[in-house]
């Protein structure tokens, strides 16, 4: 989890090969009117983003059902937002934190996302960083941070025992 820019899709995707698990992106639930939004570089409302939620809790919760381990990539800025995904202990957040300014500058080299640089000031201030999480410094290569998660993490998988709460 974290803003627009932070690594999330590289980060998860890298994460998901690591681990052996599937891969999804959040984005891919968003309305395509949601998604027309963003692309002027106008912030989602709690409104626009409830389908979404729903959308994901729905998925996730299923995923779970299946056994089908998956790592998701997903803003989940705010603390309701996280509670609303977090369906079972099976759920765990990862934080992938880093600086307006660099992600700033992230921002402004990356093209093709809907999610441009004009959403970054909303993102920031809509950002409710999250204590309950594993925080990374997203801003180191993508190699660095997927290895300090996984260090984090695979202890704790391999004992059978749950970080609370969240998804990857």
């Amino acid at each position: 989890m974290g803003v627009t820019g932070a690594g999330k899709t590289t980060v998860g995707a890298l994460l998901a090969q690591r681990l052996n698990w599937q891969f999804t992106d959040a984005d891919s639930f968003h309305s395509h009117g949601s998604i027309e939004k963003m692309k002027q570089g106008v912030a989602l409302t709690d409104a626009d983003r409830e389908p979404w939620l729903n959308a994901l809790r729905i998925a996730i919760a299923g995923w779970i059902a299946a056994r089908r381990d998956t790592v998701l990539a997903c803003s989940a800025l705010k603390q309701r937002y996280r509670e609303s995904l977090a369906v079972s202990p099976d759920v765990r957040f990862i934080y992938l934190k880093a600086d307006p300014s660099q992600i700033a500058d992230r921002l402004s080299q990356r093209s093709g996302h809907f999610a441009t640089e004009r959403l970054l000031s909303s993102q920031f201030a809509t950002l409710e960083e999250p204590e309950d999480a594993l925080t990374v410094d997203a801003l180191q290569p993508a190699e660095t941070v997927v290895a300090a998660i996984l260090k984090m993490i695979v202890p704790q998988l391999s004992s059978g025992s749950h970080i609370k709460p969240g998804t990857c």
